[in-house]
């Protein structure tokens, strides 16, 4: 039997969001969200989480989106004070991983004071596996006691990964009605498997905020219509060690 984990990325990015991924953890097969603490609609987030008790929920670690919780970090944004996009971030010659990690703590000691159970971490736009912050995912994968999420295929080094199999491909065009019948033929029996997911509803903020905007609806439609097979089921979490 295949233990899943369907998780939602982008908890916390504004209310519609976190309207979809509440109603998808509760009348589909989500089961895990993962949260973005320096967004706009974080403290709506953390109110839904406190109410939902059973979701699991780790944090969506940011360095790509919206505005850093800290004022010190001035390696990390632009002229406006935004971070950097994912493309100026990847060609930054001049990242300073101090900065990175006094910016990720904070994100992480905000979750923490808003007294949820944290559960994992992962990262906006997969930022967590580029190698040149790897000493940090480890650093703070040991303070905080954090499984990471695998990158692609490969878990990160040095770190307990959240699952045994990473799938990041239910997303536009390929998030079909059918993608969770094929997921036996890419993972062995009893894996844990973790599908990344984006369900939501809209409003302007991510419409005017986000590129991938309509496609949670049809996301959210999809995880909350189908059946898992036979040989697939949503995994426990209740047993999982959580800070």
């Amino acid at each position: 039997m295949i233990k899943l984990i369907v998780n939602a990325d982008d908890f916390g990015y504004s209310r519609a969001v976190n309207f979809g991924i509440i109603d998808t953890y509760q009348h589909g097969i989500l089961n895990s969200a993962t949260l973005m603490t320096n967004m706009p609609g974080a403290e709506h987030a953390f109110e839904l989480a406190r109410n939902n008790p059973d979701l699991h929920v780790g944090i969506h670690l940011v360095l790509t989106c919206g505005r850093p919780i800290l004022e010190d970090v001035s390696s990390l944004v632009d002229k406006s004070g935004n971070f950097k996009n994912l493309k100026v971030l990847l060609n930054d010659n001049n990242l300073n991983l101090d900065d990175v990690e006094k910016e990720w703590t904070a994100q992480i000691e905000k979750f923490l004071a808003n007294g949820i159970r944290l559960t994992h971490f992962d990262s906006h736009h997969h930022v967590h596996a580029i190698p040149e912050l790897l000493p940090i995912v480890q650093k703070l994968s040991d303070k905080y006691g954090l499984k990471v999420r695998r990158a692609a295929k490969e878990a990160i080094e040095g770190v307990p990964a959240f699952s045994d199999v990473f799938l990041h491909d239910f997303y536009g065009t390929t998030a079909t009605y059918d993608y969770f019948e094929k997921i036996p033929t890419r993972a062995r029996d009893s894996a844990i498997v973790e599908v990344m997911t984006h369900p939501g509803y809209l409003d302007n903020a991510i419409l005017n905020g986000s590129s991938y905007n309509t496609d949670r609806l049809k996301e959210l439609d999809i995880l909350t219509s189908i059946k898992l097979p036979a040989n697939i089921e949503l995994y426990e979490f209740q047993n999982e060690n959580r800070i």
